[in-house]
C-alpha cells in the first residue's frame, strides 16, 4: 500500500525463539499433504492471504519458514502486472485485480484514488460467493482501510461479506495492527466456520517504502509477517473438523518494490507479483509460468463451486494447452537488445511443432530478436522498451507470439517488416460454423497492416479480420463459416510495417 506521507519509523526485528519456529514449522509440514485426504474431504474451503508489497526473491532468502514451506508443499508462480495507462503498480489496482479476478480495464481502478471503480459489474470473490451461495460463510480482515472499510475509496470487499474486520494501519500502524489482524483472523478460522476467507497484512510494504526491498529491515519484516502467516495456517489445521475439510490456501501480493523502495511505475521490479498455492491437486514443489494475479479469485471461486463468467482469471487446476508455452525450455537470452538483462532467457524465433513463420517478404538485417514473428515472454519483451504499452499485454500468458516492427527497426536493415505466422491445418466439416479465438494486443499506426486470413483445403487465403485501430489486451472471437466440402482450415496472422508498432497473439484455438 502506498504511504500517505513519506517516511516511517524504523522497524526493529522481533526475536522469535528457534523452538517456537521449529514447533510451528513441524505443525505446518505435518498438515495433510495435497491430495492425500481427497477421498475423506467433503467440505471445500479456501483461505487467501494477501501480503502487501512482497518481493518473491526476498521472501525466498528471508527467515520465512512458513511461506517457504508453502512453496515446498505446493505451487510457486511468478507473474507480472500492467503499468500506466492501464493502471499504476499500486495497491488500489493490485488488490482490486486480486479480489475481482479482472484486469483494471474491467474493474476500473487505476490508482489509489479508486476513481472509476466498477465493483458492481466486477465484485470481489467473497461477494460473488454470497450472491451465488448465501449459505456459505465469508470473512475478510485487513488493516488497509479501502479493502474492508466503508471509507470513500472502498471497500474492495463489499458489505455483503458475512463478517469484515477493518483496522487502520497507515504509516507506522502496520507494525501494531498486523498482529491484531492475524490474531482475530486466526480465531475466526479456528473457532468459527468460514468457507472462504481473505486476510491482508501490510507491514512488508511499509518496510519497502521506508528502507527498500534490498534492505535487511525488509528481510526482518518478512520474517515477522511470516510468523503471522504461520499463525493463520496453524489456526486452519487446529480446526476440530479439519480432517473432514479440503482447504486450498493461496498467498499473493499486489505489486513489487524497487531495491531502494517504492512502486507505481513500470519497472519489472515494481510489476513483479506472485501466487503461492497449496491444496488438493497442486503438486508439491511445482513451478508455473502461466499463472496471473487474476487467477487467485478464479481459483477461490472454483474451490467452493461458484462460477464467474466474464472474469479474466482461470482456476489453477485448469490445464495449459497453449502450444506457444511448450517453447519455454528453448528460450534464449538477448542478442541485439540492450535494455533486457543479459540473464533473462525470453525469446525464440523457432515456432512450436506444426506452426510456421513465412518471412519470404521480410526485409534483411534489423534487430535479431524481432526479425519476423518471434515467441517471447512478458519479462523479456516488455523490457525491450518500457512505457510504450507493451506492459499492457496482460491477457497473454507465459510465451506468446509477437511481431514488433518498432524494435526490429532499431538496427540497420533493408526493406520493411512483413511476416506471417501460420497455424497447423485443423480438421473441419463443410457447412459448419467454427469459432476462432485468441488473445491479442495490437497498437495501431498509419503505415502498418495486421490481418487474420483463413484458407480451406489449401486454397488461397482470404482476410477475415483487419485491424485499423488499437486492440489493447483483447480477447478476440471470429466466427468462421466453413464452405461446403472443406475438410481442413489453416489460419494466418500477417503483420507488416516500417518502424511502426507491434502485434501479439496468444492461445489461438479453433472451437
Amino acid at each position: 500500500m502506498s504511504p500517505a506521507l513519506p517516511g516511517r519509523r524504523a522497524i526493529a526485528a522481533t526475536a522469535v525463539t528457534s523452538a517456537l519456529i521449529a514447533a510451528t514449522v513441524a505443525a505446518t509440514v505435518a498438515a495433510t499433504p495435497a491430495g492425500a485426504a481427497d477421498a475423506a474431504a467433503n467440505t471445500d474451503k479456501v483461505l487467501v492471504i494477501g501480503i502487501d508489497g512482497a518481493v518473491l526473491d526476498r521472501v525466498k532468502v528471508a527467515n520465512a519458514p512458513h511461506l517457504n514451506g508453502l512453496m515446498a508443499q505446493g505451487l510457486t508462480a511468478r507473474s507480472t502486472l500492467y503499468a500506466n495507462p492501464m493502471a499504476a503498480t499500486s495497491s488500489g489496482p493490485g488488490w482490486s485485480t486480486i479480489a475481482t479476478g479482472a484486469w483494471p480495464d474491467k474493474h476500473g481502478v487505476k490508482d489509489n484514488s479508486f476513481t472509476g471503480k466498477n465493483y458492481t459489474a466486477y465484485p470481489d470473490f467473497l461477494t460473488r460467493i454470497e450472491n451465488a451461495e448465501p449459505a456459505l460463510n465469508t470473512y475478510a480482515a485487513a488493516d488497509w482501510e479501502p479493502i474492508t472499510s466503508t471509507d470513500q475509496n472502498g471497500p474492495i470487499f463489499s458489505p455483503k461479506v458475512d463478517k469484515r474486520l477493518s483496522l487502520k494501519g497507515d504509516r507506522d500502524g502496520y507494525r501494531n495492527e498486523d498482529p491484531k489482524i492475524a490474531a482475530a483472523a486466526a480465531a475466526e478460522l479456528r473457532d468459527q466456520n468460514p468457507d472462504a476467507a481473505f486476510v491482508y497484512l501490510g507491514e512488508i510494504d511499509a518496510a519497502g517504502h521506508s528502507y527498500g526491498a534490498a534492505s535487511q529491515q525488509y528481510l526482518d519484516t518478512i520474517a515477522r509477517v511470516d510468523t503471522l502467516v504461520g499463525q493463520l495456517l496453524t489456526a486452519v489445521q487446529n480446526r476440530p473438523t479439519y480432517a473432514q475439510e479440503n482447504w486450498k490456501v493461496l498467498v499473493t501480493t499486489d505489486h513489487g518494490h524497487t531495491d531502494s523502495g517504492g512502486h507505481g511505475g513500470s519497472t519489472i521490479q515494481e510489476r513483479g507479483t506472485f501466487v503461492i498455492a497449496r491444496g488438493a491437486g497442486i503438486p508439491a514443489g511445482s513451478v508455473r509460468d502461466d499463472v496471473k494475479l487474476v487467477d487467485v479469485a478464479a481459483t477461490a471461486l472454483a474451490q467452493v463451486g461458484v462460477s464467474a463468467p466474464g472474469i479474466d482469471g482461470t482456476p489453477l487446476n485448469a490445464p495449459d494447452s497453449d502450444p506457444f508455452d511448450t517453447l519455454r525450455p528453448n528460450l534464449q537470452a538477448r542478442v541485439d537488445e540492450t535494455g533486457i538483462p543479459a540473464g533473462v532467457k525470453g525469446f525464440t524465433r523457432t515456432p512450436p511443432a506444426g506452426w510456421s513463420v513465412d518471412n519470404s517478404r521480410m526485409g534483411t538485417g534489423g534487430v535479431t530478436e524481432w526479425a519476423g514473428w518471434a515467441f517471447a515472454t512478458d519479462e523479456f519483451w516488455s523490457q525491450s522498451q518500457r512505457d510504450q504499452w507493451r506492459e499492457l499485454n496482460v491477457r497473454s500468458r507465459d510465451v506468446f507470439a509477437v511481431a514488433d516492427s518498432d524494435e526490429w527497426d532499431d538496427k540497420s536493415h533493408t526493406g520493411s517488416f512483413d511476416s506471417t505466422l501460420i497455424t497447423p491445418k485443423w480438421a473441419v466439416t463443410g457447412g459448419s460454423t467454427r469459432k476462432l479465438t485468441f488473445q491479442t494486443h495490437y497498437r495501431q499506426e498509419a503505415g502498418q497492416t495486421a490481418q487474420v486470413l483463413v484458407s480451406y483445403n489449401g486454397a488461397a487465403p482470404t482476410v477475415v479480420k483487419s485491424y485499423t485501430a488499437d486492440a489493447v489486451a483483447r480477447f478476440e472471437s471470429i466466427a468462421l463459416q466453413v464452405p461446403a466440402g472443406a475438410t481442413d482450415v489453416q489460419v494466418r496472422f500477417r503483420y507488416s510495417g516500417n518502424n511502426n508498432w507491434y502485434w501479439t497473439v496468444d492461445d489461438v484455438r479453433l472451437g
